[in-house]
């Protein structure tokens, strides 16, 4: 029978683990159930959660039941690993808002129906907690020593760590204790960064049940170079369409480096290895192909096969293959307005991040309308800027707007 850790390995999703064997061996042997956690930070999830969906969705393919945490509770706190800084605190109204939002989101990947998975927030048993039988009962487990030894704690000394954020491990630490004893949950899966709080959960259930769980980390989405992906000119990359547009979320894939493609398909999307190889081994420009596959599937996943083939006609009609224009990021644009600076309208509709950059691409050839170079800064727009009513700026190399005029 396969087990789905070989898949993992195979695909690269898998870091570190607690006790490899022993986790292999229960993965082949047993269906068991786990926990990921998501703090609801934002109202929306972004490209780094989706690896850990990816990997949640893997593991209920072979039959192990996930519980998707919710961390309710924990976003009172704010989770200090990988910060230099302190998170900005939230107001429980935001934190239950972005609940249901994240909620949403995650059914779109895993299959909640007829007990396939559950869906818990930490809300549920953090905020009724008393702090002096908390302490007692819970705080007598944990070593400060060991504590402030945790990557995630070490490199906050320096710039100050807060007492509400030292909490945040026992808190971590009590989810997988309380989900062990009322679901049987047997592994709390992770990005590589969670380590240190998913170390102090195993220990926690070890020495109030006398129990072996276990642990096992993703790596994270990073780049050839190293450096995280999924970040945008304007931030993150959302999975909510109304942050991140279909079309702005496909052509993030279609850009990425040639370097990047085969591990995007893999951890990504579910294409079999085989074709990960073959696509992942496409050269110089044949290596495109693979990127469209890879933007269609992903954008296919989060927004639906319209929005997909919406979001490729798109870009094979800016990038004059034959596709439709009108899926374009697009403003409308009123005749009261003709005479406006192009580089002070691209900038009021946050086109552009500053006129500088307008003036910048102008400046070294980087601006298009509808075919023609733009040369001048002090382009204004007029009647004769628009073919049957639309005008389309090309900034760059890939990045396309399309004014309609109304």
């Amino acid at each position: 029978m396969e087990n789905v850790y070989d898949v993992l390995k195979d695909r690269g999703y898998l870091k570190q683990f607690t006790d490899e064997e022993a986790i292999k061996k229960l993965l082949g042997e047993e269906k068991i159930t786990f926990y990921i956690g998501f703090d609801p930070t934002a109202d929306s999830l972004h490209v780094g959660h989706f690896i850990a969906m990816m990997f949640m969705a893997h593991m209920q393919k072979f039959g192990h039941r996930p519980i998707a945490l919710v961390g309710g509770g924990t976003a009172m706190v704010g989770d200090p690993s990988g910060r230099t800084d302190m998170r900005t605190m939230m107001t429980k109204e935001t934190i239950a808002h972005n609940v249901s939002c994240i909620k949403k989101q995650m059914e779109k990947f895993i299959d909640f129906s007829d007990g396939k998975a559950i869906l818990e927030n930490n809300a549920d048993w953090l905020l009724g907690l008393n702090y002096i039988d908390f302490l007692r009962d819970i705080g007598a487990e944990f070593s400060v020593n060991k504590m402030l030894a945790a990557e995630c704690f070490k490199s906050r000394m320096e710039k100050g760590l807060s007492f509400l954020e030292f909490n945040y491990m026992l808190m971590q630490g009590y989810d997988f204790y309380v989900l062990n004893q009322k679901h049987n949950c047997k592994m709390e899966l992770g990005g590589d960064d969670q380590w240190s709080n998913i170390i102090a959960g195993i220990n926690l259930v070890r020495k109030k049940k006398q129990e072996t769980v276990y642990g096992m980390t993703c790596t994270l989405l990073t780049n050839s170079e190293g450096k995280k992906m999924g970040k945008t000119a304007k931030g993150a990359l959302w999975l909510d369409p109304a942050k991140t547009t279909p079309y702005e979320f496909y052509q993030y894939w279609r850009n990425i480096a040639d370097e990047d493609v085969e591990k995007c398909l893999a951890l990504l999307t579910f294409i079999p290895m085989d074709e990960v190889r073959r696509l992942g081994a496409l050269k110089d420009a044949e290596i495109n192909k693979a990127k469209v596959v890879l933007a269609y599937e992903i954008t296919k996943m989060i927004h639906g096969t319209e929005e997909a083939d919406k979001a490729k006609a798109a870009a094979e009609g800016a990038f004059g293959t034959g596709g439709d224009v009108s899926n374009l990021p697009t403003t409308e644009f009123s005749q009261d307005n003709f005479g406006i600076n192009l580089i002070d309208y691209l900038t009021e509709q946050e086109v552009l991040k500053t006129k500088s950059e307008g003036r910048r691409l102008i400046q070294q050839n980087g601006m298009s309308l509808n075919g023609d170079k733009v040369t001048d800064i002090g382009y204004t727009i007029n009647e004769e800027s628009f073919k049957d009513g639309e005008a389309l700026v090309k900034m760059g190399k890939k990045k396309f707007h399309r004014i309609v005029l109304k």
